[in-house]
């Protein structure tokens, strides 16, 4: 086993395109962990909010399926939010690279 596989992310690092494809062919749920204040801001139409913080404390409660997309402002926050719904077993786990920003970015509309 090379030295790079035992430190695997347990998750998948996607980009925009590949993200609205998911979500356009249903099966995933997207999960913005982003505060209050930002999600009133605008978030991705088909996500759920779960507050990173909120999540953390109550995963099993929270994450009851696989095939999540976690969202955040830029990736951060949600790959942390990866690695804890990785940490309970979930599977089929994406992060939104650039997160909501870069969806923005690729002209992607954001509702309020």
């Amino acid at each position: 086993m090379a030295l790079q596989d035992e430190f695997q992310d347990p998750f998948e690092r996607i980009d925009v395109e590949t993200a609205k494809k998911l979500i356009e062919q249903g099966g995933t749920v997207v999960v913005d962990v982003r505060e209050p204040a930002e999600w009133s801001q605008g978030h991705i139409a088909e996500a759920v909010h779960i507050p990173l913080g909120t999540l953390m404390n109550r995963p099993r409660e929270l994450l009851q399926q696989d095939g999540i997309i976690f969202v955040c402002a830029e990736g951060i926050r949600s790959a942390v939010a990866c690695e804890v719904a990785a940490a309970i077993g979930r599977t089929q786990l994406y992060n939104l690279e650039g997160g909501t920003k870069a969806w923005l970015k690729q002209g992607y509309p954001l509702t309020r």
